[in-house]
């Protein structure tokens, strides 16, 4: 058959639905571009927050029309997990539900559903299964960049968050399968990459009885072709002086980090079930940047809150306004069946909640276009990732994640192709990319 995976969310979705389709392909299965050309669509569904689990309908129902009669129809990922009792009586449409560990079972039923097409199939294991097979990843063509999972479900109970329900219990993979998995994806052409997991901090310490990432990174950075290591979802509570040490150390750890604090109120952060104080995340960026003053800090906060008074939100506000934070992204509350945060009292309306965001985040505006005019008359390295239809490139920086960081525009008379590293001096600066000119 022919599949084609629409793949909603995360990193770690995207993770996921490559090593789906490694699996669909060993088994015998080909890739469509289109869904139109398929005879299988698999929906890689987001259920985190309400925007993302309406997004992650919509998209179902979408497919569901280009299925019509004659194609399969499946949907995976965390909104099918989470929701497979209401997903399997409401959507007839679907012909395959599966949850997050069973991406092995996926040939089987398809073969199930293409000798039964009434019948909807189902596969939602109790227990949390083990990684597959590095080798199974499916790499896609030019893989310049890309993710690499260390770790599956998470052990950090905050109240606001659902993960731990879908995912499981933290498993961290062997350092040799990922070191594996990585010298594969740099034979085939990777450069940067990029470190994932619900907690990347928190790595090796269910099997090594120690917080192991410092190690791992040391063994990543010994491979060939890699040319940037980035790191994503740290917690502030376990980053510690090895860590900061080995990034400042390494020439390949690309001096950015993403740090997930929420709040910077120890009132909200305990109600959070937060390990973080206000004290630790200060002194924490403090290292950082000691260790190494270029470092971008990336974080996510979150305004409205349970609870949170405006005492509490000018706290966060004016935290921001010192930390000057490089990249910043802000989340009004998301209220979640099933976690603790949706039993609490004092929830705040939604206008206040975006009000609140809305504000932090005019703030941010003004503190990324004074830090990105920093860098003009500078020369930076660029990692290119397109070509625009005027003859101009589009790239990024060691301090910019791939879709949800700045930008750097910039042209050049040299012709580029994906992947190629260029320095570019900066000319110009807006509140979120700059513009430039290669060397």
């Amino acid at each position: 058959m022919k599949i084609f995976i629409e793949t909603l969310g995360c990193p770690k979705n995207f993770n996921d639905s490559e090593f789906a389709l490694g699996i669909l392909e060993r088994a015998g299965h080909k890739e469509a571009e289109r869904a139109e050309d398929a005879d299988l669509i698999l929906v890689n569904t987001c259920g985190f927050i309400n925007d993302a689990k309406k997004e992650s309908i919509a998209k179902i129902f979408e497919m569901a029309e280009i299925a019509g009669e004659n194609k399969i129809l499946a949907i995976s990922g965390c909104l099918s997990e989470r929701y497979k009792d209401e997903l399997y009586k409401e959507m007839p449409e679907v012909d395959i539900f599966i949850g997050v560990n069973d991406y092995d079972r996926l040939p089987a039923l398809i073969e199930a559903a293409a000798k039964d097409k009434e019948g909807q199939k189902l596969s939602f294991r109790s227990e949390y299964c083990d990684f597959n097979e590095p080798s199974l990843r499916k790499i896609p063509e030019n893989p310049y960049t890309a993710t690499i999972k260390i770790a599956e479900g998470c052990n950090n109970i905050c109240t606001y968050c659902i993960i731990p329900h879908i995912r499981g219990k933290y498993r961290s993979r062997k350092i040799e399968e990922i070191t594996e998995e990585a010298k594969r994806l740099a034979s085939s052409g990777t450069k940067e990459l990029i470190i994932i997991a619900q907690d990347t901090t928190y790595y090796g310490m269910d099997i090594y009885g120690r917080l192991a990432l410092p190690e791992l990174l040391k063994e990543l950075c010994k491979i060939d072709g890699i040319r940037w290591i980035r790191l994503m979802y740290c917690y502030e509570d376990k980053i510690t002086d090895e860590l900061i040490d080995t990034m400042a150390s390494e020439e390949k750890i690309c001096h950015y980090i993403d740090i997930p604090i929420q709040h910077s109120s120890d009132r909200i952060l305990k109600a959070m079930n937060r390990k973080s104080t206000k004290t630790s995340i200060m002194s924490t960026m403090s290292k950082l940047r000691a260790k190494m003053p270029d470092i971008n800090i990336r974080t996510t906060l979150i305004t409205g809150f349970p609870g949170e008074t405006e005492e509490d939100f000018d706290e966060l506000y004016n935290f921001v306004s010192e930390m000057k934070f490089e990249r910043l992204g802000i989340f009004a509350y998301s209220r979640e069946e099933g976690t603790p945060a949706d039993k609490m009292k004092g929830h705040i309306r939604q206008d206040i909640k975006e009000k609140r965001r809305d504000s932090i985040m005019l703030m941010q505006t003004e503190i990324s276009l004074s830090k990105n005019r920093e860098k003009i008359g500078k020369t930076i390295e660029v990692i290119v990732d397109g070509k625009d239809d005027d003859g101009s490139y589009y790239g990024r920086s060691s301090y910019d994640a791939p879709e949800i960081d700045n930008a750097v525009l910039f042209t050049s008379e040299k012709e580029l192709h994906e992947g190629d590293f260029i320095n570019v001096k900066i000319t110009d600066a807006f509140d979120y990319d700059l513009v430039g000119e290669a060397l």
